[in-house]
């Protein structure tokens, strides 16, 4: 088991945050495209690897997220057309994602096995989530499906103020 924390810079430019362990140590990097059509977001590992790529479909009737992981398409985050609150579904092989991912506290299960348990921390400046992975071999996916939530939440944020 391994927990890491993902905590967002309330003022940042360019959208830069780290991924910490435990003992307050740089795991991952997320830095988003500044400026630039498509929206994208990079997730580096220590030695710079990138080793998930998070894109938003730039033409599309309802907004539409795509998750690369390790040279893969893995993950897709599509917004239905509902009236009164926003829907989202997410499209993964095998993944399935339950609880309250909207405010951040849900599980996250590969073929029917818990393999993560996300958690917001409410105490803190800027947004900290808690990730406690059970198994590590899916890691990489973890992480890179709580940044893409988390990217389609502040889309959606986004979008709300605008209009």
């Amino acid at each position: 088991m391994k927990k890491l924390y993902i905590k967002q810079k309330v003022f940042s430019i360019g959208e830069k945050f780290t991924v910490m362990d435990e003992q307050q140590n740089p795991r991952y990097y997320v830095e988003g495209s500044f400026m630039k059509i498509p929206k994208s977001f990079k997730v580096e590992d220590e030695q710079g690897h990138v080793i998930s790529t998070i894109t938003k479909k730039v033409f599309s009737l309802l907004p539409k997220f795509y998750v690369e992981i390790d040279g893969k398409d893995m993950i897709e985050i599509s917004k239905e057309l509902t009236f009164l609150k926003a829907k989202y579904t997410i499209d993964a092989e095998g993944v399935n994602v339950e609880g309250d991912w909207w405010d951040m506290d849900f599980v996250v299960e590969k073929n029917g096995k818990k393999i993560a348990d996300i958690n917001k921390r409410w105490i803190s400046w800027g947004d900290t989530y808690e990730v406690t992975i059970f198994d590590e071999a899916y890691e990489h996916l973890i992480i890179s499906l709580v940044i893409a939530i988390d990217r389609v939440k502040d889309d959606e944020a986004d979008a709300s103020a605008s209009s």
